[in-house]
């Protein structure tokens, strides 16, 4: 079985994708992973096949102008165009496609797996993006929701409007162009019947009438060595707090205002670098900052984590029982930061932009000896077995027949 695996995004989106690669391919399938070209590297170390699409991600969200709404119809209309000049090709001869990440680079999958007639599916990483009557939808960008209406019934009319306003005439345009009929509803078209849900139950627990698969939150069974001189500086104390906002822009002078709220607890201090390029502010020796490292392994021996809320950093965290704090900044990151507090195994931060008391009251609170207790607890409810869950899945749904484990 041949399988290809798509997604437009940073690290967040690119790696659950890599959880699912690895065990397809212990299950005998040959996977493709259509993703931007920033994570080459990262797929380059799995030994998982990489057509890159479209353009690097982290200058897009770094940039010195970030993206504004209006930036969306063109930057819509560019991605869509990639998955029909780049995906198509790679996609001839696969058995399934798996699509997940930004909805018109979604969009453009899903609909080149139609033109191809083969087995499609629509992942989502929370249960939020998932159209439900639970869920107030989520606004797109420059689509907000008005706040004054409380209707279901409009609420769903005004969300399917939004996503065929966004995305509908670029997409239509190379729908048309192949050969496929022009779509009403691309909101509904990209989630279809059945969608999966890559997120952990205990995490993000389904709502009754979210009609979804879910199967676990994916990921790769990291094991990378942590650096010599990491492993030094943990050694050589109690254990730190380790503050990263990953892929994520960061607020201005994270780094300081969290390192100064770290040792305000006494704590020493371990930053991570990121795509925020954040830093240590001086020569210290409670302080050490490191760059790509597996965070599998390193969250085990931390007092705590803050981070931004995305969703695989919270997932690893929670895996490792490390008590939490949580900088919710956009999309699905405010949800699961109040999945945290909700849980007790950490704290949301009150507000994208922390100061340094506000982050230390917010790290007593983490610290404390009752919120590491209870992450302990919760972190044996964390299904490590998702992504095999999921290949399972998508191998017998395809071939029809159950392989051999």
């Amino acid at each position: 079985m041949r399988v290809l695996l798509s997604t437009y995004g940073s690290r967040g989106d690119v790696e659950p994708l890599l959880g699912l690669a690895v065990q397809l391919r212990e299950l005998g399938a040959e996977v493709v992973v259509c993703a931007p070209p920033d994570c080459a590297a990262r797929l380059a170390e799995l030994a998982v096949q990489l057509v890159p699409v479209g353009a690097p991600v982290r200058p897009l969200v770094h940039g010195a102008t970030p993206p504004s709404p209006d930036n969306v119809p063109r930057l819509a209309a560019e991605l869509i165009a990639a998955q029909f000049e780049v995906l198509a090709p790679v996609a001839e001869g696969c058995d399934a496609l798996v699509a997940t990440g930004l909805m018109p680079v979604a969009a453009g999958a899903r609909s080149v797996a139609e033109k191809l007639g083969i087995y499609s599916v629509h992942v989502s990483y929370c249960p939020i993006f998932v159209p439900s009557p639970h869920n107030r939808p989520q606004p797109l960008p420059g689509r907000p929701i008005p706040p004054d209406v409380t209707d279901r019934r409009e609420l769903n009319e005004l969300d399917i409007q939004n996503y065929n306003t966004l995305f509908g005439p670029p997409l239509n345009r190379h729908r048309v162009a192949a050969g496929l009929p022009p779509l009403h509803n691309v909101r509904d078209y990209v989630f279809g019947d059945r969608p999966w849900l890559a997120a952990d139950p205990t995490l993000a627990p389904e709502p009754a009438d979210l009609h979804v698969v879910q199967t676990g939150a994916w990921s790769v069974p990291d094991e990378r060595p942590l650096p010599a001189e990491l492993e030094a500086f943990l050694d050589a104390g109690t254990p730190p707090v380790y503050a990263s906002f990953g892929s994520m822009r960061a607020p201005e002078n994270l780094a300081r205002v969290a390192i100064e709220a770290i040792r305000a607890q006494g704590r020493r201090v371990l930053v991570g670098r990121g795509w925020a390029d954040l830093d240590l502010i001086d020569d210290g020796d409670d302080c050490f900052v490191v760059g790509e490292v597996n965070q599998q392994a390193l969250f085990g021996r931390v007092a705590a984590v803050v981070h931004h809320g995305g969703a695989g950093i919270t997932t690893t965290a929670a895996r490792a029982g490390a008590p939490q704090v949580v900088i919710a900044q956009i999309a699905d990151q405010p949800y699961w930061a109040g999945r945290v507090a909700g849980l007790g195994i950490g704290v949301a931060h009150d507000g994208p932009t922390p100061s340094t008391e506000s982050l230390s009251a917010a790290l007593g609170t983490a610290l404390a000896p009752e919120t590491r207790a209870r992450a302990t607890a919760v972190a044996g409810t964390i299904r490590t077995d998702a992504a095999a869950v999921a290949a399972r899945l998508l191998f017998d749904t395809v071939s029809g027949a159950r392989p051999a484990a």
